[in-house]
């Protein structure tokens, strides 16, 4: 089938759905025609701006937002709400909860980052960089075990590609310094942006 085809095959589901008292609201419709046009290969046809809720932020906190979910894929979303459930600070992206709120954040969908691909930009370490590194890079950790993970503050200090793997030498602010070998690629989950 070509997209045209498709595209007017799911029009008459809408048609049908308006007719046995089910419709569907416009956002879902432009979510249906973004996912056949992604199975297609076809990028013409995608959701429309003022449908992606990562619109909505301001610069600093879209940089924030995407920041956080990086680091935290895949449960960014799982965190934010156990934040909210426990009554806990969010860190960097309390302003989610604060200003936009449990709507916003059901609207946010995997499909909405597309917009925003370029993002891995924003998680790149730089030197200078004030970072948290969990003791699990040292220590061997276990969430019911006599070590469990903490977190220790530090700056970044030098980065280097080596062999398609990042590599960075951080210093703890008592001196001492540690090489982390493959910061994105085996440790991106013993090392954060600060939570404060």
């Amino acid at each position: 089938m070509t997209t045209d085809e498709i595209q007017a095959a799911l029009q008459a589901a809408f048609n049908s759905c308006d007719v046995a008292s089910c419709p569907l609201t416009e956002m879902q419709k432009q979510i249906l025609l973004q996912v056949i046009n992604q199975i297609q290969g076809n990028s013409t046809s995608k959701v429309s701006d003022a449908a992606n809720p990562l619109d909505d932020l301001a610069p600093e906190e879209l940089e924030a937002f995407l920041r956080f979910v990086k680091v935290v894929e895949p449960n960014w979303k799982v965190q934010l709400l156990n934040d909210w459930l426990l009554e806990q600070d969010s860190g960097q992206v309390q302003f989610i909860r604060q200003r936009y709120g449990l709507q916003w954040l059901n609207r946010v969908e995997s499909y909405h980052f597309d917009k925003y691909c370029n993002f891995e930009e924003f998680v790149k370490i730089r030197v200078g960089d004030r970072i948290e590194v969990s003791n699990g890079l040292w220590e061997w950790v276990q969430d019911d075990g006599p070590c469990q993970k903490e977190w220790v503050p530090c700056m970044v200090i030098k980065v280097e590609e080596i062999d398609h793997c990042t590599n960075c030498l951080i210093r703890f602010y008592n001196g001492a310094e540690y090489e982390i070998q493959a910061i994105y690629e085996w440790n991106r989950y013993n090392w954060r942006w600060p939570q404060t």
